[in-house]
């Protein structure tokens, strides 16, 4: 479990392929405090910790994975967010992130705000029922509000910090992002739907 709240970025380092899976190495601040088998979140997808070799380490994408969010365009020297697992001790500051992503999301519009940005995401229909005004969403692990929200679009506010600590800064039109919507919304809509 996560908050959507980034620690850190890391900077992809190496990606192997080994049959349908990705193990991806990452170079971060972070790494020297991982233990393995230790979750942390990758764009908001939680992945385990494999292997620690001085500050980078290891995870694995299967196939499932990597047909469901957008790690699988990852390349040498990309950011990835970073969040290890919340700690139950501490205030939870952005929402419950599980780590499993839903779907992804185009880009289709990014506006600066004179300090603050807009970013407007694409959504399959078929999601649109989790999405309301002022509700909460993970973007690439962010956890953030929506606005504006449509049975096709949202668009969500990103403020200096932000925009300068998560790699939401090097977003561009049509790029993808990792979404996980509000786990709260997903029961409440499977249980309406089951009725």
């Amino acid at each position: 479990m996560f908050t959507g709240i980034i620690e850190k970025t890391g900077t992809v380092a190496a990606i192997e392929i080994n049959e349908s899976n990705l193990k991806i190495w990452i170079r971060s601040s972070i790494s020297t405090a991982l233990k393995t088998d230790q979750s942390v979140s990758h764009n908001g997808v939680c992945l385990t910790v494999e292997e620690i070799v001085e500050d980078q380490y290891r995870v694995t994408a299967i196939q499932e994975t990597l047909q469901k969010t957008n790690l699988a365009t990852l390349k040498i020297g990309d950011l990835v967010n970073l969040e290890r697992c919340m700690q139950l001790n501490r205030r939870i500051d952005g929402h419950i992130v599980q780590g499993h992503v839903d779907t992804t999301a185009a880009c289709k519009n990014i506006v600066e705000k004179n300090g603050s940005w807009e970013f407007t995401f694409e959504i399959d229909t078929a999601f649109s029922t989790l999405i309301i005004e002022k509700g909460s969403i993970a973007v690439n692990g962010i956890s953030l509000t929506i606005f504006n929200v449509t049975n096709t679009h949202f668009t969500v506010a990103i403020i200096p910090y932000t925009f300068e600590h998560t790699n939401i800064h090097f977003l561009k039109i049509d790029d993808l992002v990792n979404i996980e919507f509000d786990v709260i919304g997903k029961y409440v809509s499977r249980f309406l739907g089951s009725k």
